[in-house]
């Protein structure tokens, strides 16, 4: 999974300046999807859907704070742990602080390399990662943020010698070394191409890379030279990945898939515009909009997912654990989301409920997705503000809400029955 990548940003899902030449492989010998959606458009609540299979009506965490996982939550390592699997987590979790009930090895994890906290994560060369319960110190030196949203959190380094991103990936390719003979599951959160939303402690911008790769001579501002550095970066990683599941024999009996948490940012300096990293839609990361919540995701599974096949109906993040149960040949906990798998092997059609989507940390605003039509609300409103038809207006250009009275009524009670009550996450109206 990637972190702020959006639907625009591969060369399979149409960009046309950043090179992704292995994702684009992997997604001509799978399954692309054109109508997958994130979790949420901000970090911690998309990987809490994708983690355990609710939407943000239903999760324990609806917004970016530090609320932990609690132990009545099922994950999807949970359940594959109880199968057998040997379960790994290499990355960005921002589920549990260390300390709490939500750590990665309280929720189904076998073994974590990565970050806990999410405000960290930003800092792309960090003092240190967790394996485990135990903090691995990183030869970087970094300061603290004083103030604002990340103070005495939120760091960026003075000495750049460790790259978390390579450390993530290398950790991974020993992860499937080691277990290669036994069942496993791996789930892999780069941090990359998220900014280091600190890199005015040192007056540089925040798309933070080693170097800048094959763009170093391109007439661009330094910010998108960075962010294309990070993905083909990352792209180039992926390959290797899937190379060593080549190289070990593994690939026809293993799924991978791809996404992003959320859709494209403004931040760190970046300008979204300059790759139209959304692609075709209106929004970025943080809005409830098209652009913020519809990601890319490919499907891989030689031999048994055909090569080149596209898949266009809609889908979400917490249909990932009971798609994953259904592989794994175990049974699903009752969760929002649905099994994808006869989509994946084109076996028949899938009845899907329509799709939720709130953060309370951020005003109440919630979505729903009765396909083709989805209703958008705002702030104190008990009612959706907008209404499209994403068949006929995909950019979400349109408000035809005022035309089509009755749907928007629908959407209304699907909103209000989708959402269920948190005196943490309270809407507006239940305060």
């Amino acid at each position: 999974m990637a972190d702020d990548l959006g639907y625009g940003d591969l060369g399979s899902y149409g960009q046309k300046l950043i090179k992704t030449p292995f994702l684009d492989k992997m997604a001509s010998e799978g399954m692309r999807f054109t109508q997958y959606y994130a979790g949420s458009t901000v970090c911690a609540p998309s990987r809490c859907s994708l983690m355990t299979g609710l939407h943000t009506g239903h999760a324990r965490i609806r917004g970016n704070s530090t609320v932990p996982l609690q132990p009545d939550d099922i994950t999807v390592a949970d359940k594959l742990k109880e199968a057998g699997y040997q379960t790994g987590l290499i990355g960005k979790w921002g589920l549990g602080e260390e300390g709490s009930t939500g750590v990665p090895s309280q929720q189904g994890f076998d073994y974590f390399f990565g970050y806990l906290n999410q405000i960290k994560a930003h800092n792309h060369y960090p003092e240190y990662l967790w394996r485990n319960d135990k903090k691995v110190m990183l030869p970087n030196e970094v300061i603290f943020a004083r103030e604002g949203y990340a103070k005495g959190v939120g760091t960026a380094s003075v000495r750049k010698e460790a790259y978390a991103h390579d450390l993530f990936t290398s950790e991974s390719l020993e992860f499937i070394e080691r277990n290669q003979s036994k069942p496993f599951f791996l789930y892999l959160a780069y941090t990359i191409p998220h900014a280091n939303n600190e890199h005015h402690l040192l007056g540089e911008h925040g798309m933070e890379v080693p170097d800048y790769g094959d763009y170093e001579d391109e007439n661009w501002p330094e910010p998108q030279k960075g962010l294309a550095a990070m993905i083909t970066r990352m792209d180039r990683d992926i390959g290797r990945i899937l190379d060593k599941l080549k190289e070990l024999d593994l690939e026809e009996n293993t799924v991978v898939f791809f996404t992003s948490d959320n859709g494209p940012h403004r931040e760190g300096d970046n300008d979204p515009d300059f790759f139209d990293s959304n692609g075709p839609f209106r929004g970025i990361k943080r809005d409830l909009y098209e652009g913020g919540i519809r990601v890319p995701y490919i499907a891989w599974w030689p031999e048994t997912i055909s090569a080149g096949t596209e898949n266009h109906q809609p889908a979400a993040f917490w249909d990932f654990l009971p798609t994953a149960c259904d592989i794994a040949g175990i049974p699903s906990p009752d969760v929002d989301g649905v099994s994808l798998k006869p989509y994946l092997l084109q076996s028949g059609t899938i009845d899907h409920p329509a799709l939720y989507w709130e953060f309370g940390s951020y005003g109440g605003n919630q979505a729903v997705l009765q396909h083709p039509w989805k209703g958008i609300k705002v702030g104190l409103s008990e009612n959706p503000d907008t209404l499209y038809n994403l068949e006929e207006d995909p950019s979400e250009s349109h408000n035809v809400a005022s035309q089509y009275p009755l749907q928007v009524k629908t959407l209304e009670s699907v909103l209000k029955q989708e959402h269920t009550f948190s005196p943490e996450f309270a809407l507006p109206w239940e305060k």
